[in-house]
């Protein structure tokens, strides 16, 4: 019987993060973009790995003149939970509070909106 499943062309990926964070995993990327903003003048680039076991890591480095962030997040899902690492700090959150907080953060453009801190504030009473 013959395998017919894609086969992965893993990389040995190692992100450097300003948290001070190695985030290392072999996976592949598959996708990404990049975009600038002319009115704040900061380009940001993104790219979306897999890794060998499944997780998802989020690459964003943002760069304004000689400045640069460099962030990465590991996400996972078992069940009903999700699991967010940025290479030091983990949360596990059920995926109706995720789908709140995206709603919330999507929002973030209007006048009224909630900012990240409060949609922190929100996901920490509820002990996520």
């Amino acid at each position: 019987m013959s395998n017919n499943a894609p086969q992965m062309n893993l990389t040995r990926i190692t992100l450097n993060l300003d948290n001070g964070a190695v985030m290392e995993f072999s996976g592949r990327a598959f996708a990404g973009g990049s975009w600038y903003d002319e009115e704040t003048e900061t380009l940001t680039r993104q790219k979306l790995y897999i890794s060998e076991s499944g997780e998802h890591i989020y690459s964003i480095i943002s760069g304004q003149g000689q400045e640069r962030s460099r962030r990465a997040y590991r996400v996972s899902l078992a069940g009903e939970t999700c699991t967010i690492n940025d290479g030091q700090s983990e949360m596990t959150l059920n995926l109706e509070m995720l789908m709140l907080a995206v709603r919330a953060l999507a929002g973030m453009e209007r006048a009224d909106a909630p900012t990240l801190d409060m949609v922190e504030e929100t996901l920490r009473a509820a002990n996520c």
